[in-house]
């Protein structure tokens, strides 16, 4: 039902068109011009609308026909129909094809035979070959330029969306694998704390067991306090493997801080630190050095030999850790970044001790900023902790935005450059008609002592340097009929904006003039 309504309504859409485009053909021609030309561009309209959808090469090709009517003497002016044929059909024609190919092919075809035409048979050759350029650049061209824009838009649009969902997918599995990473690497530090007190806690036992002093009862209870103990550390050696099976191996958090800043520095790397740790929780201490670990990898990795700054305070309930890199001195490394798997790591060490991590470019460097409170529960961060230009987004986010921004631009660079490139034509167009109706015009005076049988050379000073193109033709007289006559047209001072302008004609024959004429645009 909902196909049968749509197909209904292209063809409500494309007969309201062929009405539009017949009336525009009947409304230009019926005062000025030939019959022939009113069948010939109802000819044109009627082919042109009725294979526009299903056969758009063939719609153009008929559309860039009708364009040769500039050529033909019709009239004095340029069709204005050609105008909206060409405007309506390139950009459908555009818009439906889909290979550009045909389209090129079939224009340049049309631009070679009408040019020439509309050069030598036209009524007003320059003009008319102006018309036609004009005619098949922004009418034919810039349509069909732009029906092709929005048609790989749509399409790039449709398969940027299916690519963005595929990215999205995989930028949410490297996350998940980046949490279960790190938490594998918790669990490491989990191991690595709890089974060397668990262990201590056995050789303390161990050693209350065999110690004399003791009754029976404390030697029993001794003992089972060390099996129990050692029982501890198999099953959390044993849960901690599964873990370990589970992610990726990772590498446990060992030493302190003070440990990781000097081989950093003994790396390479210029560090100024700060650190006051004391008073942490061992899980908030761990926290902070995996934080200045993932921060300082990144700096060598990313802005070598840059100077960094770290800061680690523990006051009150909460520690704060701030990584600060300065812009490195040869600038970034080519190439794109890694994916910010670290980073989403950090976030999933820090949400699980109840902090925020803030990540993001600062001054042309780049800061890792942490607050770890001492004593908060597991939890995701508040939005409002995390400022809006420093909120991490997906691949195919960027990726998406960025491709609307080159959207938005090219569609700018298609509107403009036509616009830019007319408005530069018209210009320089102004410009020289306005010279050359400046430069041609002839004096009244100089007119009315013309005398018939002067001779070329004798007013030939009198004259202006230029004639008058722009001229009323359908109001000029019957040029004498004498063998070898020619004709020289003049301005007479009248305005071009007025509707009535006027113009002289001298005309000579054998080096005399025999005739002189005015005529006037308005008159009958």
């Amino acid at each position: 039902m909902r196909t049968v309504t749509k197909r209904r309504w292209r063809v409500v859409l494309d007969v309201l068109l062929g009405l539009f485009l017949a009336y525009s053909v009947i409304s230009d021609t019926v005062n000025a011009r030939s019959w022939w030309e009113i069948a010939g561009g109802l000819a044109v309209v009627a082919g042109s609308v009725a294979t526009a959808r299903r056969y758009p090469v063939v719609s153009l090709g008929i559309a860039l026909a009708g364009a040769l009517a500039v050529t033909f003497p019709f009239g004095d002016h340029v069709p204005v129909w050609v105008v909206f044929v060409l405007v309506a059909m390139s950009y459908q024609a555009g818009l439906r094809m889909e290979r550009a190919r045909p389209g090129v092919l079939i224009g340049v075809a049309v631009t070679i035979v009408g040019l020439p035409l509309a050069l030598l048979v036209g009524p007003d050759g320059p003009g008319d070959w102006a018309a036609m350029v004009a005619i098949l650049v922004f009418a034919g061209l810039s349509p069909w330029l732009l029906g092709r824009y929005v048609r790989v838009r749509g399409e790039l649009a449709r398969t940027g969306w299916r690519r963005a969902e595929e990215m999205e997918s995989r930028q949410q599995l490297v996350a998940e694998q980046a949490r279960l990473r790190e938490r594998a690497r918790i669990a490491s530090d989990m191991h690595d704390s709890l089974g060397h007190e668990l262990s201590l806690i056995a050789v303390r036992a161990a050693a209350l067991e065999v110690a004399s002093g003791l009754g029976d009862a404390q030697r029993d209870a001794a003992a089972q306090l060390r099996t129990s103990a050692a029982t501890a550390t198999e099953r959390l050696r044993e849960i901690i493997g599964v873990l370990r099976e589970d992610a990726a191996p990772v590498e446990p958090v060992q030493g302190d801080l003070g440990e990781l800043i000097g081989r950093a520095r003994a790396s390479g790397l210029l560090i100024e630190s700060t650190v006051d740790i004391d008073g942490a929780p061992p899980m908030v201490a761990r926290a902070a050095y995996r934080v200045v670990q993932e921060a300082l990898t990144n700096v060598a990795k990313h802005a070598p030999g840059a100077a960094v700054t770290v800061r680690v305070t523990s006051a009150g309930a909460q520690t704060d850790v701030s990584v600060v890199n300065a812009p490195p001195p040869a600038g970034p490394l080519p190439g794109a970044a890694a994916g910010h798997v670290g980073l989403i790591g950090l976030r999933e060490r820090v949400r699980l001790v109840g902090g925020t991590l803030r990540a993001g470019p600062r001054a042309g460097g780049f800061a890792v900023t942490a607050t770890l409170p001492h004593g908060a529960a597991p939890g995701e961060p508040a939005a409002s902790d995390v400022p809006d230009d420093e909120v991490e987004l997906s691949t195919s986010a960027k990726a998406l935005e960025l491709a609307r921004r080159d959207v938005r631009r090219s569609l700018i660079q298609a509107v403009a450059v036509p616009v830019g490139l007319f408005a530069v034509v018209l210009a320089v167009a102004g410009i020289v008609f306005l010279y050359q109706w400046n430069s041609s015009e002839l004096p009244a005076g100089v007119y009315e002592q013309l005398r018939i049988g002067q001779s070329r050379a004798e007013v030939a000073s009198q004259l202006p340097s230029n004639q008058r193109s722009a001229r009323p033709r359908r109001t000029e007289p019957p040029q004498p009929a004498v063998p070898g006559v020619a004709c020289e047209y003049y301005g007479t001072g009248r305005s071009w904006l007025v509707d009535d302008y006027a113009a002289y004609r001298l005309c000579f024959a054998g080096g005399k003039l025999v005739a002189k004429d005015r005529f006037t645009e308005g008159a009958p």
